[in-house]
């Protein structure tokens, strides 16, 4: 009885839906196919799922393949995360692929097996400049701008309480400075377009608040924010039923407004406005300013380059963002085609400062899928001093790739205001793992480094890489991007102190044998 029950009731649930079908006219598919043209639409909703487990390949998926992100999982997790029986990648054949050439015979070398992995950056920041509050990076990685707004604030306490653990610093973003970065770790602040935290009503800067608000936390430096890999040169719409009274509060905006963020800054209108804007941030708060951009037209850095080529003004880093980024929703057209890969525009940026000889007077950032070994690694030999991971980061506290970040809809509660889905992540144990995570990263760099033979992957050189094409040539990373002789290198006074900071005794300036 109880049978004929649930079928009558299951066959009365399917013909309403066959018949509501049949006449919407929203889908023409269902109105063709009643009932069982929903199965189209959920598969459609669980493809990238299907895609990640069932279809592709572990070296196929993207952004982030699966052995990617089984290394990213197992490394967080302290699992072993080394992979047997050779390399998936088709070594033979495949395209652009990187090769790092080990060395037989080196000098001294740091311990590559501490678990703190302590890997310092190469150059202080600020110090060329002599900011009042410069300072050596204590981390060569570093976790990028991820606002709370687009993270939950769970998200944003493991990642905060991680860059503690693991002693790197944690950037907070453009959405301001929120309770959730205030948990330990050394932070940078980001401004962006909108100045939150640090704007009047209007919409412009305010700095009197940016000083209150780095009185207030352990901010190491600043970011000006000038467009990033996910969407460049374009501005953004946080809408009004997302401005809770805790973000209004944090970003200094209306409770419940929709709040547009222009695609330009109005605090200065050129480079040389810039330069003003930046000296004025370090005068007043003492610490280092610099800038964070996508590349585009290389007008803005020749221009940059030049004005600081007479030593009067100048920003202490630049962060370069390749448009590999992909922490910020974006139209699909941006998100494919809009600015260079970090690899090409990275190389172009670096050689603007180079022919000037500027490259030692300022520390150079990189960011886009840097998080992985390999890619790291090229980073810091076309110049890199710092990387900063960002969807790495978040993998490692448990996003699955569901692609969902702009949905609010996150499953793992990482990338979503909604409370529900963000109270199952626990903000404790992701912040060990996070930690994990970013130390297990420097380890393997500096493992990288000994097998080149050098004491930091700051010291690998665009010579020590080559970037194969299939079965037909090979070309050095000096090669591919035009690197002329020196270029991607440290000067040999700053070489000389990083050596001899990790290892401890006089060396060659690259630590390799006479």
């Amino acid at each position: 009885m109880q049978a004929r029950k649930i079928g009558a009731l299951a066959a009365t649930a399917v013909a309403l839906v066959a018949a509501r079908d049949l006449v919407q006219k929203r889908h023409a598919l269902l109105r063709n196919f009643p009932v069982i043209g929903h199965a189209r639409y959920l598969l459609e909703t669980i493809g990238p799922e299907l895609r990640q487990y069932i279809v592709t390949s572990n070296e196929e998926e993207r952004p982030f393949s699966r052995d990617q992100r089984t290394w990213i999982y197992a490394s967080a997790k302290e699992e072993n995360n080394y992979f047997g029986f050779g390399t998936e990648v088709d070594v033979e054949h495949v395209q652009g692929h990187a090769y790092l050439k080990q060395r037989t015979f080196t000098g001294a070398l740091p311990d590559a097996h501490d678990p703190q992995a302590p890997l310092p950056s190469t150059k202080v920041l600020g110090g060329p400049r002599g900011r009042a509050k410069a300072f050596r990076p204590a981390s060569v990685v570093n976790i990028s701008a991820m606002s709370f707004g687009s993270l939950s604030g769970a998200a944003i306490t493991a990642l905060n309480k991680g860059a503690a653990l693991a002693g790197t610093m944690h950037n907070t973003g453009e959405g301001g400075l929120s309770p959730y970065h205030r948990n330990g770790g050394d932070l940078v602040l980001q401004i962006g377009t909108s100045y939150f935290g640090c704007r009047n009503e209007d919409g412009s800067f305010n700095l009197d608040k940016l000083k209150d608000v780095v009185a207030s936390a352990p901010v190491k430096a600043i970011e000006i924010k000038l467009s990033q890999g996910a969407k460049p040169g374009l501005g953004g719409m946080l809408p009004g039923a997302k401005v809770t009274p805790e973000i209004a509060e944090i970003r200094g905006i209306p409770v419940g407004k929709d709040c547009a963020s222009p695609s330009r800054h109005t605090a200065f209108s050129d480079v040389d406005s810039m330069l003003d804007f930046v000296e004025l941030l370090a005068t007043e708060t003492g610490l280092p300013v610099g800038v964070k951009s996508a590349v585009g037209e290389l007008g803005f850095w020749q221009e940059l380059a030049a004005l600081m080529a007479r030593g009067d003004r100048g920003v202490d880093f630049v962060t370069v963002d390749g448009s590999e980024g992909g922490t910020g929703a974006a139209p699909r057209i941006f998100a494919d085609s809009m600015s260079l890969p970090f690899r090409m525009g990275f190389s172009r940026v670096y050689g603007t400062f180079a022919e000037l000889g500027l490259t030692d007077e300022l520390t150079f950032i990189g960011s886009g899928k840097l998080g992985l070994p390999e890619n790291a690694a090229v980073a810091f030999a076309l110049g890199a001093d710092m990387i900063n991971v960002a969807r790495e980061a978040m993998l490692s506290i448990g996003c699955i790739q569901s692609q969902k970040c702009h949905t609010d809809k996150c499953p793992t509660g990482i990338a979503t205001q909604n409370q529900w889905l963000a109270r199952g992540l626990d903000p404790t144990s992701k912040a060990t793992r996070a930690a994990v995570y970013l130390r297990t990263l420097r380890r393997e760099l500096m493992k990288v480094s000994s097998a080149v033979g050098v004491a930091h992957p700051g010291l690998i050189t665009v010579d020590d890489i080559e970037i194969m094409n299939g079965d037909y040539e090979a070309r050095t990373l000096a090669s591919v991007y035009g690197y002329k002789d020196g270029w991607g290198e440290l000067g040999p006074h700053l070489a000389k102190e990083i050596t001899e900071l990790l290892v401890g005794t006089p060396t060659s300036t690259n630590n390799r044998p006479e």
